[in-house]
């Protein structure tokens, strides 16, 4: 990190002036966490205090080099100083007050997104979440088409609330207590042959992630996409492209379907949306757009004056930086290093949402990773997966620097 000592010094007194003293290092914030937490996640044994571009700092003043982004959220680097002077100037504006309301931040977060929206999507609504998102989108697919049924991916991940689970196809996020809704039916990722069987003229939408990423990264053939969209239309089905972690350029492209010359229906976005303030996003085909009415759809802070601030600041950083173009060329360069390192059996995904498959169980080089300051992740769906979100400002020097480190690793730990 470029930021000097003094100023990570005036930051942390001005939070404890305003809030009182912090926990001093990691065992004391881990502390208080395990004990007052509902205990949810299974957590890396660390605490992150500060971050810049892509790196971050814990908080006995470890650095790691973030290749996760917190899960595909840090879409613009750590603390972008666009990004932390829209919020730092909004902040001081006006925090919060409801859609009940216009907003003059608000006006320029949605002209912004539906600037950067396909051609005929260029309609919005702004939610907290990508759960949020997707359940949205449920929801308008069921309205306008009058019909309930729902057909997603066996390896599909749409979020932990009821309805956008429903859609979930992996079958460890369901459980029989939860009131699940019905009406849904899973397919494997990748298969036309099988879609068309399952599609019939009673199903309102099909939702899918254009690349599973929590069931194991992969990416269907061009012609997959194209066939997706043709039995769709021959339905009269609506498609939904999940692009909670595909989308705002992380593949390379603004949104996945500009790489297959497919446009979905729906969109819906959230993670780097707002550089890591909780935000979400619908993009809505027009006509679709002007048969809702008023009451249909709502939501508290969706669009909120912060959240609105950091959507604004977060696209124009993508566009003016060109971040796509860039994940799209580190990630190639990742890619060929990756290609040459033994232990390292195959590469999947596009631009930096990469899955590197092993010859070996994957957690334990995971685990090797953090104690060496690189962060990366596992996948469920995939247990020999490392899983690749890194920010789209990573450079490739740093793309680069993290692999004999790897290699390390898959030299010391047997396949």
């Amino acid at each position: 990190m470029s930021t000097d000592a003094s100023t990570r010094s005036d930051d942390t007194e001005a939070l404890e002036r305003a809030l009182g003293p912090l926990p001093a290092d990691t065992q004391a914030i881990k502390a208080v966490e395990d004990s007052c937490q509902v205990p949810t996640y299974a957590k890396y044994p660390i605490a992150l205090v500060r971050g810049e571009g892509s790196w971050v700092e814990d908080a006995d003043g470890k650095r790691y080099l973030d290749l996760y982004g917190g899960h595909a959220v840090a879409l613009t680097g750590h603390c972008h100083p666009r990004v932390v002077a829209a919020l730092r100037a909004q902040a001081g504006r006006l925090l919060f007050y409801s859609n009940m309301v216009y907003s003059d931040v608000r006006a320029l977060a949605v002209e912004q997104l539906t600037g950067i929206a396909p051609e005929g999507l260029r309609s919005v609504f702004l939610c907290s979440s990508g759960a949020e998102a997707n359940e949205c989108a449920l929801k308008i697919a069921r309205k306008h088409t009058s019909r309930m049924r729902v057909v997603s991916m066996n390896e599909g991940f749409h979020g932990r609330t009821l309805g956008a689970l429903g859609a979930t196809g992996i079958a460890g996020y369901r459980d029989d207590a939860y009131p699940i809704p019905t009406q849904h039916d899973y397919v494997p990722y990748g298969d036309a042959d099988v879609l068309a069987e399952t599609l019939s003229d009673d199903v309102a939408a099909v939702i899918l992630e254009p690349i599973p990423s929590m069931g194991g990264i992969r990416v269907a053939d061009d012609a997959y996409f194209r066939a997706l969209r043709s039995l769709c239309d021959e339905h009269g089905a609506l498609l939904i492209f999940d692009e909670v972690q595909t989308g705002f350029g992380r593949t390379g492209r603004m949104f996945f379907g500009d790489h297959v010359g497919v446009t979905p229906d729906l969109i819906t976005g959230a993670k780097g949306l707002a550089s890591g303030v909780p935000a979400g996003v619908v993009f809505v085909r027009e006509d679709l757009s002007q048969q809702i009415a008023p009451g249909e759809q709502g939501t508290t802070f969706g669009g909120g004056p912060m959240a609105a601030a950091a959507i604004a600041a977060t696209v124009a950083v993508i566009v003016d930086e060109d971040l796509p173009t860039r994940a799209g060329e580190t990630a190639c360069a990742l890619w060929g290093a990756l290609d040459a390192v033994p232990g390292v059996e195959s590469v999947a995904g596009r631009g930096l949402l990469l899955g590197i498959n092993l010859d070996r169980p994957a957690k334990p080089i995971v685990r090797g990773l953090v104690e060496a300051g690189v962060l990366t992740g596992t996948c469920g769906g995939n247990p020999n997966q490392i899983r690749i979100l890194a920010p789209l400002t990573l450079s490739q020097e740093e793309a680069l620097g993290w692999i004999p480190t790897l290699e390390r690793l898959l030299a010391e730990e047997p396949a």
